[in-house]
């Protein structure tokens, strides 16, 4: 017997709308994301189906304790349209009525109605005869003798029947042929279960993994959100497939985003996405692997299981995502970096942090890494974690490198030490040589071991071919940036990086074309704006090297390096005073804080002072100055190369 208090379950247009449970859902299980709203918007469209709705009544109703804009609104309507597979001036599901609101016209019936209405016509009078239905015998009808044929689809020849008595013999041939073609038809579907079709009939070569979204913002958690993602990433990632790295994903996290053209918009042919579901210490994934070029759903599962059994259940995607790409997943790829639930939480939300990329965020990255450490002592991905942390809060920033460096060599060492196999560990252990060291053998050869263990890594690909770069290994740097850029068109830092290589490489005017393209992307990019400074200098464009400056530091406040190459663009330009008074105040601003004394040295020989500027670059080679790695290739000193105390920090950088 129903309980007849259950909320209802809608049906339209082979959708479901689970009222009780509110979740969208497509055909039987494939659950579609919305955030709450937006879901009120669509129940309120469904039970009022066929009704015109006034945009006041909507948003009296969807927003009612909150005063909001017509816009909200729109943009709901928006969302569903497109969610809903809705193509601009289609009227499928939803209709605007001018000058009154909207209109539901797609046809909804509840799930109780449709079973009522199934109950009623398996009890009607069957119209089936001999085990055979109409469509059947319409089918086969070609193949039957002239003389029955005649009878099935002659009625009057039928109602005869009396009048010319078949013989057994005839009724005999009758019931056999049907019987056969009863049973072609059951052993063909049979066929069609156990054999289904291939879903991939061309070896697919790209996928992006999204971060899969939580049902409800009520208890969002964004780092495991991430976590699944990053997780299937790696596992899914090999030379038999690129898949986008986590850093480009991570922009399409939002509740409401379109994973089609999120897909489209990183170039690839496939997507794989999902939605988490926790409570109770159980954890639910519907996670679906769709084509882009056409939106067809390739593969489609869900999962219900204890959130201790997160691990199995991110290797059963995988397995089952590879199996649906056609795709054998490397040994490597298989492996658990840890057992302990804890560990990995603690990890994905140092990872979550590190990506924002911001200082604050950066230092409650290293903590979180820490923690996971303390949780698992044997976490290797956590050290390689740390590393990376402990190197980005120098790197870029004004931080003194033997207060982190130290650390970050240590915890890439303990990766290492702890899985040689992990390709993250080597790529960070080379890039703090790189940096810190100055070993550029040692570096090279964990650069080559982490694209050995990984040729499809992104991360790897760019930190060797800046180790190439700035040792003056210029076509070889190039080719490994280009690499880099094709795995991962979208990554900001990637095509900044091109651009600084190219600089490097003396090929100024194709630099800035690169950097311009990737200010397109994001027009605040503080890479992009502090290299296309640098090669707006190396042109005499000095006021927009200046310009350039003042945009990287709009988003990166009492930044040594944009002050330094500010001011050499505004002392080369001829504003001497101007580049002496901007000299002062970063003079005086050291007193509180730390100024790598490679930017001093910048200023000092823009101004024409070349002995100081020696003088501060030699003290940045006695405090590890992590700048001095532009020394050999940084055309702003090209006035000192033959300058003898130059000549020899170039021989103790080990460049000669």
């Amino acid at each position: 017997m129903k309980n007849e208090l259950q909320p209802p379950i809608y049906l339209f247009g082979g959708f479901r709308v689970d009222s009780a449970k509110r979740l969208l859902l497509r055909g039987a299980d494939e659950i579609i994301p919305l955030t709450p709203k937006i879901f009120d918007t669509l129940l309120y469209f469904v039970e009022n189906g066929g009704k015109i709705i006034g945009k006041d009544e909507l948003m009296r109703e969807i927003w009612t304790d909150t005063i909001v804009e017509e816009n909200n609104l729109n943009k709901n309507i928006s969302v569903l349209r497109r969610v809903l597979g809705e193509k601009p001036g289609e009227h499928r599901f939803i209709v605007t009525v001018p000058g009154h609101g909207y209109k539901f016209v797609a046809e909804v019936t509840t799930e109780d109605q449709k079973e009522s209405k199934e109950e009623s016509e398996i009890s009607a009078p069957s119209a089936v005869a001999d085990g055979l239905n109409t469509a059947e015998l319409q089918t086969s009808n070609d193949k039957l003798p002239i003389e029955t044929r005649s009878e099935i689809e002659n009625p009057k020849s039928a109602a005869d029947q009396s009048q010319k008595p078949k013989t057994e013999k005839q009724k005999g041939k009758i019931y056999a042929f049907a019987a056969l073609i009863l049973l072609m038809a059951v052993s063909a579907a049979f066929y069609f279960w156990q054999t289904p079709p291939p879903l991939v009939s061309s070896p697919i070569k790209t996928i992006a993994v999204l971060p899969f979204k939580s049902l409800g913002t009520e208890n969002r958690n964004a780092a495991l959100e991430l976590g699944i993602a990053d997780t299937l990433i790696s596992k899914l990632g090999g030379e038999e497939i690129i898949v986008r790295p986590l850093g480009s994903v991570s922009r399409y996290a939002a509740l409401d985003q379109d994973s089609l053209s999120a897909g489209r918009e990183l170039d690839v042919e496939t997507v794989l996405d999902g939605t988490i579901q926790t409570a109770d210490n159980r954890v639910r994934i519907s996670a679906r692997l769709f084509r882009t070029s056409d939106g067809k759903q390739l593969w489609a599962a869900q999962f219900d299981e204890k959130f201790t059994d997160i691990f199995a259940v991110q290797d059963s995607i995988s397995e089952q995502v590879g199996a649906a790409l056609k795709i054998r997943l490397a040994g490597g790829r298989k492996k658990h970096y840890t057992e302990n639930v804890e560990a990995y939480q603690l990890y994905m939300k140092g990872r979550f942090y590190l990506l924002r990329a911001i200082k604050s965020d950066t230092e409650t990255s290293i903590s979180y890494f820490q923690q996971a450490i303390d949780a698992d002592p044997n976490y290797a991905l956590a050290y390689a974690g740390l590393a990376d942390a402990y190197r980005g809060s120098v790197v870029g920033s004004d931080m003194p490198p033997d207060e982190f460096f130290p650390k970050a060599k240590a915890a890439a060492h303990k990766a290492v030490e702890l899985d040689e196999t992990l390709a993250e560990a080597h790529a960070n252990l080379g890039h703090i040589m790189f940096w810190y060291d100055w070993d550029w053998n040692a570096a090279e050869i964990q650069h080559k071991r982490a694209l050995e263990l990984d040729p499809n890594s992104a991360d790897a690909l760019q930190f060797y071919a800046h180790l190439l770069s700035n040792t003056g290994r210029h076509a070889e740097a190039l080719a490994k940036i280009k690499r880099a850029r094709e795995i991962d068109p979208l990554n900001l830092r990637i095509n900044a990086l091109e651009g600084l290589f190219l600089l490097h490489a003396g090929q100024t005017a194709e630099a800035i074309a690169r950097l311009q393209k990737t200010l397109e992307l994001n027009p605040n990019y503080r890479l992009a704006n502090m290299f296309a400074a640098r090669a707006y200098i190396e042109k005499g464009m000095y006021a927009e090297a200046f310009a350039a400056t003042r945009k990287a530091q709009e988003n990166f406040a009492n930044s040594s390096e944009s002050t330094a190459f500010g001011t050499f663009a505004l002392a080369r330009s001829g504003n001497l005073a101007e580049a002496r008074a901007a000299l002062d105040e970063l003079l005086k601003f050291s007193n509180d804080h730390y100024v790598p004394p490679y930017n001093f040295a910048l200023i000092y020989n823009a101004l024409g002072e070349s002995e100081k500027a020696l003088d501060y670059l030699e003290k940045s080679f006695a405090e590890k100055d992590v700048l001095m790695v532009f020394l050999k290739v940084e055309p702003k000193w090209n006035n000192l190369r033959g300058e003898p105390r130059f000549i020899e920090l170039i021989r103790r950088m080990n460049f000669e």
